[in-house]
């Protein structure tokens, strides 16, 4: 009953109801903690492509000449510089260039 705390209506004081619901959002949870990484993954792609066309190259290319030269940078923190630190991004498009 705990875990039910905040639902509404029925869900948070009948016990059969309760149970039910927890276990579906526990469920939930469990599937979306996978979604969430999925989610982020594809926001980073998104965001560096979009980072590499307006300096003439695509991701993958982009993403190919990294790893030929050996600058380990993951998706996350390029995407942060895409988005927040264009001069930093073009400056490490320009060194696989």
């Amino acid at each position: 009953m705990k875990l039910a705390k905040g639902f509404f209506g029925r869900r948070k004081n009948v016990w059969t109801v309760a149970k039910n619901a927890v276990e579906k959002a526990l469920v939930y949870a469990y599937r979306d903690r996978r979604a969430k990484k999925r989610d982020f993954r594809s926001l980073w792609i998104q965001r560096i492509n979009a980072g590499a066309r307006q300096h003439g190259t695509s991701y993958s290319a982009l993403m190919g000449a990294l790893n030929k030269s050996g600058i380990e940078l993951n998706r996350k923190v390029l995407a942060d510089l895409a988005m927040n630190h264009p001069e930093a991004f073009k400056a490490v498009v320009d060194q696989v260039k």
